[in-house]
């Protein structure tokens, strides 16, 4: 198989099952990353990753991570933690700042470049990418941001500054989703840290049909409205 070259006349993808064995998905390269096509490309199980001075390429792995927000798991250490946690949560407040969190992270950042903070900022603006921020007093200490699909929710990145702010975020987050009727958290490739809170791997054939079954169906109508969660 070819690595396909898309062109920015068109926002239609090869198949996702296209995609190259090795590096695992690694679909498509080019494009842009406006709002249309990245809308595009997370309605059929493919996103951007890239590294700064490379074409955009686009991917869509096989197996992919994810995590139910029922499967969170809940370590010892963390429920002691979190019975006590010194933090509170919100959502949709500090989008920017999140992503800019992400960014400054020396795991996550080489990838986020400005093009991709524009591009996402566009999403968040169109209601359609969210963040969920984690405070100590008044200060920002971790986060995570992602795109919603319906039912699913795409997470593109955490962030940590203290101890376990991006867990914190993730795991209130779960409860969060769950309870406005959300079924699945996309976390694209199993890392030990997802692995740790609960995240499994399946077939892409089979993400691919939970995208069909769960993008158009809708969560509780205020579900993204700006608040504090914890």
């Amino acid at each position: 198989m070819r690595l396909i070259q898309l062109s920015r006349d068109s926002l239609n993808f090869p198949p996702p099952e296209m995609a190259l064995r090795e590096p695992n998905g690694l679909l498509a390269m080019g494009g842009d990353l406006s709002s249309a096509r990245l809308l595009s490309a997370y309605h059929h199980g493919i996103f951007p990753w890239f590294s700064p001075g490379d074409p955009i390429l686009w991917w869509s792995p096989d197996p992919r991570a994810v995590l139910p927000p029922e499967a969170f798991h809940l370590s010892r250490s963390m429920k002691r933690f979190h019975q006590k946690s010194p933090y509170w949560v919100t959502l949709n407040q500090q989008f920017s700042a999140v992503v800019a969190g992400c960014a400054a992270d020396r795991h996550e950042g080489t990838w986020i470049t400005p093009e991709v903070k524009q591009a996402w900022q566009e999403l968040h603006s169109l209601g359609h990418a969210h963040s969920v921020e984690v405070w100590h007093e008044e200060a920002l200490v971790g986060g995570m941001y992602g795109l919603a699909l319906g039912q699913i929710f795409c997470g593109e990145s955490m962030f940590s500054r203290r101890e376990n702010a991006s867990k914190t975020a993730l795991l209130i987050f779960s409860q969060w989703f769950r309870q406005q009727g959300g079924k699945l958290i996309d976390c694209q490739v199993l890392n030990p840290h997802t692995a740790s809170l609960g995240a499994r791997e399946i077939s892409r054939a089979s993400y691919l049909q939970l995208v069909e079954n769960y993008a158009l169906r809708t969560l509780l109508p205020d579900c993204w409205q700006p608040r504090r969660i914890f």
